[in-house]
């Protein structure tokens, strides 16, 4: 399977030791960072639980007087008002009161899929699809799109960074998962998905056609007038790191001591791409990311590899936005927080926690079991990276006629103010 040809795989379902080939390109993800050992950030993964097997001894320190109370409530005076209802079995009323549970902790990457929804969702993301091109989580319970890929539909019919989407095709996503609203964005090719928005307090109705994604994965050169040299990273994929040792030794060999790094409108990937390219960067053992488990296992410390082969007296910009997430916030954050680059233009999306997928009663229980961490302790997940020069967009950006955001980075390494 081309990795350009499915998302889900890789970037929402991994084993430790084994990866599957998914990333974001095609489709919709969550923003997620993978890495091909098997670690993940806010991603599907299976981790051996503290009491894994699923433990059913009945917690004897938990009253369940009101929940039987309401359970007996029901059963003996619900009565069906519409021709088309029908009761729900005691398997249903079980499997619903699971879902109840998962939701409880406010998590919207722990939540429970009964047996139906979970076999619709592995069949989905086993067959061949189609996608709009775009990165999709939910930010402050609201279905928010981190990113649109450069060169998608998504970009094309002026899909941005931030825009709430709250119906697909007509259909609230309100309390949607973001692995259901996949589902239902993804669709045979040349099929049209309309997506309602609300941008800037205002509602929006967006048609997108469905077509076969391909991202390109990196853009490099140097500007002429400044000698400073840009590698534009939109993706990191299995291939990233490659490519960026590509386009890196493109830099080296231009002699320019002025590097940008261009990670805005980057939802993320693999976790062992971003460790890789940070290598470059960073001397052999500095820290770049934590995955810390709350004091219930282990914490997971990834480290440089120590290619350490900036050109000597070399300086860096990253930059990064709102669209930047998971693994482009984990690079960002290990070179700010080791002193490594300056970081210039607006706070990153905030995504950096690990789950686990369990099998539970026939569906699947998926949960939250460890979160990112920077080097200086930053917390990832709805935090996201701030710049250490922050630069809005202006109207011009959008129009296309500027790049406030680029300049100020020129500037920055130009004169050092």
């Amino acid at each position: 399977m081309n990795t350009k040809e499915a998302y889900y795989r890789g970037r929402n379902i991994a084993t430790r030791g084994i990866s599957f080939a998914l990333v974001a390109a095609l489709s919709f993800g969550a923003g997620l960072a993978v890495a091909s050992t098997g670690s993940v950030a806010a991603v599907i993964t299976h981790i051996p639980l503290i009491g894994d097997g699923l433990d059913a001894t009945p917690d004897q320190s938990v009253d369940l007087a009101d929940f039987w109370k309401a359970w007996n409530a029901l059963n003996m005076n619900y009565v069906v008002t519409h021709a088309s209802s029908t009761l729900p079995t005691v398997r249903e009323r079980v499997l619903g009161a699971i879902q109840g549970l998962a939701t409880s902790y406010g998590d919207p990457y722990t939540v429970f899929f009964p047996p139906k929804e979970a076999k619709a969702f592995s069949e989905a993301i086993s067959g061949s699809f189609a996608g709009v091109g775009m990165e999709i989580d939910v930010k402050d319970h609201i279905l928010t799109v981190i990113a649109p890929l450069k060169g998608t539909p998504a970009e094309a019919a002026g899909i941005k960074a931030g825009d709430q989407v709250i119906a697909i095709d007509g259909k609230s996503t309100d309390g949607i998962a973001v692995e259901k609203a996949v589902t239902e964005i993804r669709g045979p090719i040349g099929t049209t998905v309309v997506l309602t928005i609300i941008r800037d307090g205002k509602p929006l109705e967006i048609k997108i056609v469905r077509e076969t994604i391909q991202v390109p994965e990196t853009d490099d050169g140097i500007d002429v007038p400044s000698g400073v040299y840009h590698i534009a990273l939109y993706e990191f994929t299995s291939n990233s790191a490659t490519l960026f040792s590509k386009a890196f030794s493109r830099f080296q060999a231009s002699g320019s001591k002025k590097l940008i790094v261009d990670l805005r409108g980057n939802p993320g990937g693999y976790l062992d791409a971003a460790v890789d390219i940070a290598s470059h960067f960073l001397p052999k053992g500095e820290k770049i990311v934590t995955e810390d488990f709350g004091g219930k296992e282990s914490n997971n410390v990834h480290t440089s590899y120590g290619y350490a082969d900036l050109p000597k007296g070399a300086e860096v910009v990253v930059l990064i936005d709102g669209g930047s997430a998971s693994a482009s916030e984990i690079f960002a954050g290990a070179l700010q927080d080791n002193k490594a680059a300056t970081l210039i233009g607006m706070e990153s999306f905030g995504k950096g926690s690990v789950q686990t997928l369990l099998d539970l009663a026939g569906g699947s229980l998926k949960v939250t079991v460890a979160r990112w961490i920077t080097p200086a302790g930053h917390w990832i997940m709805g935090n996201g990276v701030t710049p250490d020069i922050t630069v809005a967009y202006k109207k011009a950006d959008t129009d296309g006629g500027n790049d406030s955001q680029m300049s100020r980075a020129i500037d920055f390494l130009t004169t050092g103010k």
